[in-house]
């Protein structure tokens, strides 16, 4: 059994649920101002008299305090009073809310007949501490739903766990205390890890919480699953039967645990594992910002972003985290790519009025998509570059602000705007019109990878030694830049002018040329097709681009 799936606890609390959260910081104890008391109150006949087991296994009776009434018959109202919180790190998401407004009929509903199971019944393994209902006036119980940090704090704080769970059981019934109160305690449950197991168990979240909430009020009528065997038995067939009286699906917890230590469908006692398509809402983001590259990482093997990774990307931009691009493409390459899927524009992850780093961080644009930096090539050098480029017939563009200028028409250019939906390079007619025309940012030499790697790369690491560097994205391209610049460079100083520390980002490339940005953030992600500069220096190694690595990413470590 995954006992690491199911942690409760069961300490004395008073007063209730307040003064759980007075040792805990301020940002946690303000979780209760959002609230809903909700008192709740049901008939029941109350007897002179009623049977208790004590702890020793001997039976006994006690006389029950009644105020005086000229009928010994006229019933006495126990009220159930149910208050359901939700922690402020969880959003306000109008599931949970709506959640929290059912539990308002269906935790006053399970507490009647797990109150009315304990009449007559004998178990073995129950603590007795709670033995007659029918002595007190009033029940008081406290749900919150919270998020995974929150009760990850909760478990070390109580119970010197350091990790999250689905659910904790805390009692503040004190029997010596005598109160006509019955200060049942508080049921904590994450909603993050309940949205999990949901997930992998194929029902709904609200069918999940149900589940946890009659495990949690188990645990504080005296059931322990852990103990014994025995105990775990008597446990389990309680909760399927309350489960099925209330018309609730599942089992119960304990009977979804064994059946996953079973078959090993579950993977739930890893909180790093990867959430779902259409989950994230009810996660806290880890970063504020996604820096991510295109070549190579937003874009598949065949320059398209998949469908699973526009729907990551939206789901983080729904959720308040900002994605900037990163990219050796230009502006207006990376817009038409993510105009595709409806991801640029004002609501999207690139416009002409967002922030973004471009052709190797060569321009860098701020707040308002204002341009913040912006580094050229010398002429002379391009002079060169441009000249060799005739007498090799090699082709060779220049990327000049919005536009791409070439000497001749080759299928590999012409790929630069068809395959990687750059800006249809426009032919000069001589070197000097070209070098007329635009100031140069970067120019990119295209052949095979072969060339590249034997022929272009060695010469032109040469030659650009005290002018210019050689820097690749794609094996078949080898690109000159400015020396001194580069990705990281460009994305350090857009952290700086947006205010933005290394802590709140995480990026994800594959090149040689994200090393730098892979480096900077918080946490570094390699896709698995990456260049082994890049997964050297990375925290993770993602999965490949043609896998979605990016989708995958984000899944698994932005929330």
């Amino acid at each position: 059994m995954q006992h690491s799936l199911r942690h409760h606890l069961r300490v004395a609390l008073h007063p209730p649920l307040l003064s759980l959260f007075s040792s805990l910081p301020y940002t946690m104890a303000r979780a209760i101002t959002r609230a809903i008391p909700l008192p709740f109150k049901l008939s029941r006949q109350v007897p002179q008299q009623e049977k208790i087991c004590c702890g020793g296994g001997q039976r006994g009776y006690r006389k029950v305090r009644r105020r005086a009434v000229k009928n010994n018959s006229k019933e006495k109202e126990l009220e159930l009073s149910v208050k359901i919180l939700i922690e402020e790190g969880l959003p306000n998401d109008p599931e949970i809310l709506n959640i929290a407004e059912l539990l308002r009929l269906n935790a006053p509903m399970a507490m009647k007949l797990a109150f009315d199971g304990l009449k007559g019944s004998e178990y073995k393994t129950r603590d007795n501490a709670i033995y007659d209902i029918g002595g007190f006036e009033n029940v008081e119980l406290s749900i919150l739903l919270c998020n995974d940090e929150f009760i990850r704090k909760l478990n070390k704080e109580w119970r010197d766990e350091d990790h999250s769970t689905d659910v904790l059981s805390m009692s503040q019934h004190i029997p010596e205390l005598k109160l006509p109160i019955l200060m049942l305690g508080d049921i904590v449950i994450s909603v993050e890890t309940a949205t999990r197991q949901a997930e992998e168990r194929g029902h709904t979240l609200l069918d999940e919480i149900r589940i946890l909430l009659v495990h949690g009020l188990l645990h504080l009528l005296g059931f322990d699953h852990e103990i014994s065997e025995e105990a775990e038995a008597e446990m389990e067939k309680e909760e399927e039967h309350l489960l099925k009286n209330l018309g609730w699906k599942g089992k119960g917890l304990i009977n979804g645990a064994s059946v996953a230590d079973i078959d090993g469908s579950l993977h739930i006692e890893n909180p790093d594992d990867r959430k779902k398509e259409g989950s994230l809402r009810f996660y806290k983001p880890k970063f504020k910002y996604i820096f991510c590259d295109m070549d190579g990482t937003l874009l598949n093997s065949e320059s398209q972003i998949t469908s699973t990774t526009a729907n990551a990307l939206r789901e983080a931009l729904s959720r308040g985290v900002k994605v900037i691009i990163a990219t050796g493409k230009s502006r207006p390459g990376a817009i038409r790519v993510l105009r595709m899927v409806d991801l640029a524009g004002k609501d999207g992850v690139v416009s002409q009025f967002s922030p973004g780093v471009f052709l190797q961080g060569l321009l860098v644009y701020g707040r308002q998509g204002r341009e913040i930096l912006r580094r050229n090539l010398d002429s002379n050098f391009c002079r060169e570059a441009f000249v060799y480029s005739l007498e090799h017939k090699i082709p060779l563009v220049a990327f000049c602000d919005d536009r791409c200028l070439t000497l001749f028409d080759h299928a590999l250019v012409d790929s630069l705007h068809s395959v990687y939906h750059e800006p249809k390079p426009e032919v000069m007619p001589s070197v000097e019109h070209l070098l007329a025309a635009a100031n140069i940012q970067k120019l990119i030499f295209l052949d095979t990878a072969e060339r590249v790697a034997t022929t272009l790369r060695p010469y032109w690491s040469e030659v650009t030694r005290d002018h210019a560097n050689v820097v690749q994205a794609v094996p078949h391209m080898l690109e000159i830049v400015p020396s001194g610049t580069s990705k990281g460079g460009g994305v350090n100083m857009l952290l700086d002018h947006l205010g933005v520390t290394a802590k709140e980002v995480m990026a994800i490339g594959d090149g040689e040329n994200d090393v730098e940005m892979l480096q900077l953030a918080s946490l570094g992600i390699a896709l698995s097709n990456g260049s082994e500069k890049a997964k050297a220096v990375a925290d993770v190694i993602g999965a490949s681009n043609d896998e979605d690595g990016v989708a995958d990413a984000i899944y698994r470590y932005a929330f």
